[in-house]
């Protein structure tokens, strides 16, 4: 491998899929510290995210579509070494910029997705285990150890539970379409995922409806007005996705690498600018 095909393989723009999560969370805290806020994210989005992408393209060696890299090049055990160096520069800015304990649990996460695609351990070749265990530290897991860093009092943390669960509940909503358009490439390599498990269809209809709890708990957690807000940011991707599952009835190579990048685009593009709007409004 050449070094254009490892920052391929880091796939920097696909941390933006993720990015919500770290927003929202911002947009949570009552003690921000910005200076640190800027550190998590690029810890986060420029180390973390890719060393996790660059993981897991190793040992996935796919030859089809992958999130964000329609082309994949080859990979060779270089990747392997990248991916851990990056995660190690990542826990040692973390200790010595944010705080030890920020440290610590995106060490965790760090095992944790190494665990989702390692050979040894392979969580991913377990359909419902692997959704929730990406949920869980995409989501929720990830929304705490910003938190952390700037609320330390327990009751205010407690304050937090519930937009972590809403986390949670957005990243089991998009996990299953992420993998969508790849039942042919899980297939052959011996990987059973959630979306093969429910069909494209019913892929689809099992999105709706953990979005739908998700837009609940949003319900209960935000103001009327900012809930009206979250609506109104959000139409693009609601009709977007309305429109593309017809599609998909009627023709289900819909069900492609492009349509689910533009609804990842388009789903994180709506909540990032709701989450910034809550920070700044």
């Amino acid at each position: 491998m050449n070094l254009r095909d490892i920052i391929l393989h880091l796939r920097i723009p696909f941390s933006f899929f993720l990015m919500p999560v770290y927003w929202f969370a911002i947009s949570q805290t009552t003690n921000l510290d910005k200076t640190k806020a800027i550190w998590i994210f690029i810890i986060l989005h420029l180390f973390i995210y890719p060393a996790s992408n660059a993981y897991n393209s190793y040992f996935d060696k796919d030859e089809g579509s992958i999130g964000g890299l329609e082309n994949p090049p080859a990979v060779d055990k270089k990747l392997f070494w990248v991916s851990w160096i990056i995660d190690i520069i990542a826990v040692l800015l973390a200790i010595s910029l944010v705080d030890n304990m920020f440290g610590l649990m995106i060490f965790v996460y760090g095992l944790v997705s190494k665990a989702y695609s390692n050979d040894k351990i392979r969580l991913k070749k377990y359909p419902i285990l692997s959704w929730i265990v990406v949920g869980v530290f995409q989501g929720a897991f990830t929304y705490f150890s910003i938190i952390m860093v700037f609320e330390k009092n327990s009751h205010d943390l407690q304050n937090h539970l519930l937009p972590a669960a809403i986390s949670t509940l957005m990243l089991w909503a998009v996990y299953p379409m992420s993998q969508i358009y790849q039942h042919e490439e899980d297939t052959r390599r011996g990987d059973t995922t959630i979306s093969i498990l429910l069909g494209v269809k019913g892929t689809f209809l099992f999105t709706a409806l953990v979005f739908s709890v998700a837009f609940w708990g949003f319900y209960i957690y935000f103001s009327p007005i900012d809930f009206m807000a979250l609506l109104i940011f959000n139409l693009p991707t609601l009709l977007f996705f309305v429109v593309w599952f017809i599609k998909t009835l009627n023709n289900v190579s819909q069900a492609n690498f492009k349509n689910t990048m533009w609804l990842n685009l388009l789903a994180s593009v709506c909540l990032n600018a709701f989450y910034i709007w809550l920070c700044i409004h």
